[in-house]
């Protein structure tokens, strides 16, 4: 598949894919439990609350400006009304927050299994993952410290929150002494949330490069690369990382199905560090010479 280096997000398809057809690939019986509780609870929730919040979020918009070019009557055409689409959005960030509670640690640990079972899938040892080898004979310069202190602010818990919140869904759990700043970014994204599908493709491109960075994490540890490395590596492919983690984090963005995306984007990273590793090996066996800065690293 080394032809898919030359367009990365369809790494997230390939993801898909072989989540639902590899038969080395199971992860539903750890998460499954959980995802049904949540739904359970969520289903109650909605139920109950619906419409007290559509109360409350039409209070809001009566005094909210008409500047977002939003009508009161539908959005943006659809049918459907400003109140109602944007009651859907709460709920929808409300039921899978509730999800992934039930899930705890079982989503982090069923990422990290598909990741595992990816490899038994293809037949690779550990041993595959050779040390790091720079593909470019004038390797980019890259600024450890400004990238530090953005991965420290965005790894912090306002950070997370503000940063990989999206528009519908908190990918980590928020403590609950940080309920105000939570309310607070709601309220900072109620904007974008307002806009169908504007909304998502802007907090994708936000998550983009961390999703991308945080996918392909097992992949930089088996390499054991240092930090440097990593920085060097995803800047000499920029916008091939920023595309997948563009295409990677929308998909993550969809309600409740967006957590097994964030199971298959996984799978789709192992298969792109695949064919990453083959290129590597090519390089490290001097089939393949370095290429000038000024080309591209597919």
């Amino acid at each position: 598949m080394q032809e898919f280096l030359l367009f990365t997000p369809v790494y997230t398809l390939v993801g898909i894919y072989r989540l639902l057809t590899d038969p080395f690939i199971r992860v539903w019986d750890k998460i499954r439990h959980g995802v049904q509780r949540g739904i359970l609870v969520g289903a109650i929730w909605t139920i109950g609350t619906f419409r007290i919040q559509r109360i409350f979020v039409s209070f809001f918009l009566k005094r909210f400006p008409r500047a977002l070019g939003l009508s009161h009557d539908n959005v943006f055409g659809y049918g459907m009304d400003v109140a109602t689409y944007t009651t859907l959005v709460l709920v929808s960030s409300q039921v899978q927050t509730m999800v992934r509670f039930f899930l705890g640690k079982n989503l982090h640990i069923a990422r990290d299994r598909a990741w595992d079972q990816v490899l038994v899938s293809r037949g690779k040892a550990k041993e595959f993952w050779g040390p790091y080898f720079e593909e470019w004979e004038k390797p980019p310069q890259v600024s450890l410290d400004f990238r530090a202190r953005w991965e420290k602010w965005i790894t912090s818990p306002v950070g997370r929150l503000v940063i990989r919140k999206g528009t519908f869904s908190i990918p980590l759990p928020i403590p609950q002494n940080l309920a105000i700043p939570k309310l607070l970014a709601s309220v900072i994204l109620l904007p974008l949330n307002l806009y169908p599908i504007v909304g998502l493709l802007i907090t994708s491109g936000i998550k983009a490069v961390a999703t991308a960075r945080y996918l392909h994490g097992p992949y930089f540890e088996s390499k054991k690369m240092s930090p440097h490395e990593v920085a060097v590596f995803m800047a000499e492919r920029k916008s091939d990382y920023y595309s997948f983690g563009f295409a990677a984090a929308l998909l993550e963005s969809i309600p409740l199905v967006g957590i097994f995306f964030s199971i298959s984007n996984r799978i789709g990273a192992c298969m792109w560090a695949f064919d990453l590793e083959k290129r590597q090996h090519r390089f490290h066996s001097g089939e393949l010479k370095r290429v000038p800065a000024v080309s591209s690293a597919h």
